[in-house]
């Protein structure tokens, strides 16, 4: 086996997992938009969130395009089976998103015909969907999807009806049917809850005036318990469930008892990022809570976000298992093996992913030149370049 092909299609899994972190992090523009009408009591608060917010969903938006184009270029089966037969769960979830921008660009033009209140349901909407959705969909690779994939359809030599379709759905449900697993929607909520979690951390720390920060430390308590609840107990069953393994000789897909939990115990490094992970954003919360006057829990809980989504997608491809399990017949399952770009391209990518750094510094940059004064009513008031 060629060494460096197989160093190439992780470092490839890396770079996705570690996208896949960013959003969920960046996540927090969903969560905070949808608690606009329990948080925010009258029309100049809810401006001060949609303003909040609004410095940052371009991120959460370019983030989730990046991340779909990154599956594209480096494990392109996969974008084929699941961005094409799964295209409900996805053409949902975008359409959210498109939701999101439009309601940001057009509730306070003139000549609004539908009214702002609309667009705020839109940001609403958005905001519960998109985090649920998107988790339903991380879900997937733990518990399975019914898809069907023949790769003798390359060169017009497989089963399926059409030869040039290489993988599809096995129902017509096209994706929607992964809402039918209560533990893929137990991850959903979980993404969802701590989304809003994030939002309420970032709203503490991005805008100034009192009476809606008591508000969303007073709603920082529920909204963790229910992150934490679905949270563990997805955890939890997973470690506990059959996992699918491979065979590193014969590239034979099994299942094997407690293999995510093996999966963690034999890769003591990812599961250090998982736990530290896990830890950051409990002391981001945590501290928030029981510190009054501290505003600096989005700091910890977003980079632990990242670092524990990271040890999930970990967990999940590595160490000889199938990141993409097929429901159907677990020999269509996707691993990083059979799903990848070929060693010349994921190549020619590793050395355009240099640049990666120099985009981060760019990203921290313009976040720290739009966060540097907090939102205040004041600046509501007076500022004419507003949401």
């Amino acid at each position: 086996m060629d060494q460096t092909y197989i160093f190439l299609q992780q470092y490839w899994w890396v770079i996705i997992a570690l996208l896949g972190g960013i959003l969920v992090f960046l996540l927090f523009v969903q969560g905070g938009n949808s608690l606009l009408f329990e948080i925010g009591k009258n029309d100049a608060e809810r401006k001060m969130m949609i303003n909040s917010t609004g410095r940052k969903w371009e991120f959460t938006f370019t983030t989730l395009v990046t991340f779909g184009a990154s599956f594209f270029a480096s494990f392109p089966l996969f974008y084929s089976t699941s961005f094409g037969g799964a295209y409900w769960l996805w053409m949902i979830i975008l359409f959210t998103f498109v939701l999101q921008a439009v309601s940001y660009e057009f509730q306070d033009r003139a000549g609004n015909l539908v009214g702002k209140k609309t667009y705020h349901i839109f940001l609403i909407i958005n905001g519960i969907l998109g985090p649920v959705l998107l988790g339903g969909a991380v879900a997937t690779f733990f518990n399975g999807s019914n898809f069907i994939v023949d790769k003798g359809n390359i060169l017009g030599l497989g089963g399926l009806e059409s030869s040039s379709v290489i993988s599809q759905w096995a129902n017509a449900s096209h994706g929607l049917d992964a809402l039918l697993d209560p533990w893929n929607v137990a991850l959903g909520l979980a993404v969802f809850f701590l989304a809003r979690v994030l939002g309420i951390l970032y709203f503490i720390n991005s805008i100034d005036h009192e009476p809606l920060i008591k508000r969303c430390r007073k709603a920082l308590i529920p909204n963790t318990a229910i992150f934490l609840v679905s949270f563990l107990a997805f955890v939890i069953r997973t470690l506990l469930k059959d996992g699918f393994a491979v065979n590193p000789d014969t590239q034979e897909i099994f299942m094997q008892s407690y293999k995510y939990f093996s999966n963690l115990i034999e890769m003591p490094i990812v599961a250090g990022v998982f736990l530290i992970g896990v830890v950051l954003v409990l002391y981001g919360i945590l501290r928030t809570i029981f510190q009054s006057t501290y505003d600096k829990g989005i700091w910890f809980a977003g980079f632990g976000t990242v670092l524990a989504v990271l040890g999930l997608f970990l967990l999940a491809g590595f160490n000889n298992t199938a990141y993409y399990p097929s429901n159907v017949d677990i020999q269509y399952s996707l691993t990083i093996a059979n799903s990848s770009s070929s060693k010349n391209t994921l190549k020619v990518m590793a050395y355009a992913s240099l640049l990666m750094p120099f985009v981060f510094a760019y990203i921290f940059y313009a976040w720290r030149s739009l966060n540097k004064d907090k939102i205040d009513k004041d600046e509501i008031d007076t500022n004419k370049h507003m949401y």
